[in-house]
């Protein structure tokens, strides 16, 4: 393990996350675990995060309420915490020259192929968000994946260039920084910016709803202030989705 100011660097561990919760009792203000190789990476709706193995970069920011943004956030307010990752990290693509969206709530993608993944894990005490654990899966120079991953795409296949996880990841965290200020100071201008670089965002487009099985074609409108997906259906009416309620079609 290497210590570099507030980063600290792991050669394998089995999640980011997971070892951010182990330390969190003993960490005050921002800190970043990172791993080379994660042997049980986490992603989104209880799903694994296949990495290659130093390919990629692999994080997770901790912020905790006795220094830093996250305490100033009310509990009902935590979606801001996704805003701000999820536009970080477009921010710092948009530096490397890629323009890329956010699939809600909070995935990156380039095209229509994933190159990022945010998992996010709050704390909350007595209606205040008391810390967040934000991992972040950046696909940096992986060529190949496996089949069962249907839409994959790293930095390096878009842009031709090689890149090591340890320069980017100080760059990639100050980008992730500044947008955690704005959700604190201007959360306004953040939810606008959010909406602005939403996939599909007033595009007809296919999906699948989760709770019915129902294929349909919708436009996505924006988000509620309880932050669900807004869609408008075929008969022109608005259906909110929470997380898991439905699927984005991608051919």
């Amino acid at each position: 393990m290497k210590n570099m100011t507030d980063i600290i660097w792991y050669e394998t561990i089995d999640s980011t996350n997971n070892q951010a919760k182990r330390l969190l009792p003993d960490i005050s203000g921002t800190t970043i675990i990172a791993a080379r190789n994660q042997t049980a990476g986490r992603g989104q709706r209880g799903n694994t995060w296949n990495s290659e193995p130093g390919s990629n970069l692999t994080f997770s920011m901790i912020f905790k309420s006795d220094h830093g943004p996250a305490g100033s956030i009310p509990a009902d307010c935590q979606f801001v915490i996704s805003e701000a990752a999820a536009l970080g990290v477009k921010d710092f693509l948009s530096s490397e020259g890629v323009e890329s969206r956010i699939k809600w709530p909070n995935d990156i993608y380039v095209s229509d192929s994933k190159i990022c993944g945010i998992l996010i894990e709050n704390t909350i005490n007595s209606g205040k968000l008391t810390g967040s654990i934000v991992g972040i899966g950046l696909n940096l120079n992986q060529k190949t994946f496996p089949p069962e991953i249907p839409n994959p795409v790293s930095l390096s296949l878009v842009t031709g260039r090689a890149y090591a996880p340890e320069e980017v990841l100080p760059e990639l965290a100050a980008a992730i920084l500044a947008r955690m200020d704005e959700a604190v100071s201007y959360p306004d201008r953040l939810r606008a910016g959010y909406l602005g670089s939403m996939y599909r965002k007033d595009i007809p487009a296919r999906y699948t709803d989760c709770r019915s099985g129902k294929e349909f074609t919708g436009i996505i409108r924006g988000i509620s202030d309880a932050s669900l997906l807004q869609v408008e259906q075929e008969d022109g009416k608005i259906e909110e989705f929470s997380f898991k309620e439905i699927a984005y079609i991608i051919s």
